[in-house]
């Protein structure tokens, strides 16, 4: 069963639970999916499906942080919730050691030495985490520190 799949039948589940939040952001999910398969005329992967959930995710992100910054706390909050239901069908994302295990070897690889060569060692270490959940501000932050 593929990720668009199992969204659905969850879908269907929330539904006989009338779960409310749940169901809410696994509609708002598969419409996220559906809008992308129409833009790309061709049912997506599992991995497209990670990409446009990981988009998801950051909208949420950005939404929360402006509703906390606004005083809209019950916002932020259900905005938080959602960001939980989605981080549920996506890979566990890397963690800061595996970020800065992967960055050393990236930059062994290609042989980066200073900052001018920072773009070249950021390509090869987001290659590193081809298919896997990354946050791209923490591999450039490590990039930062590794080559000074």
């Amino acid at each position: 069963m593929g990720l668009s799949e199992q969204i659905h039948s969850d879908m269907i589940t929330a539904m006989k639970a009338k779960s409310e939040l749940r169901l809410s952001t696994l509609r708002m999910m598969k419409t996220a999916v559906k809008n992308r398969e129409i833009d790309q005329r061709k049912p997506l992967e599992d991995s497209e499906v990670h990409q446009v959930l990981g988009t998801m995710i950051k909208q949420r992100e950005d939404s929360a942080a402006q509703f906390m910054a606004g005083g809209r706390e019950e916002l932020a909050a259900k905005e938080k919730a959602e960001i939980a239901i989605i981080e549920s069908y996506l890979p566990r994302a890397a963690s800061q050691e595996d970020v800065e295990n992967a960055v050393k070897a990236a930059i062994a690889e290609c042989g980066a030495s200073g900052a001018k060569d920072m773009g070249k060692a950021m390509k090869a270490a987001m290659a590193k985490f081809q298919g896997q959940r990354v946050d791209g501000k923490m591999v450039s932050e490590a990039v930062k520190r590794q080559l000074g």
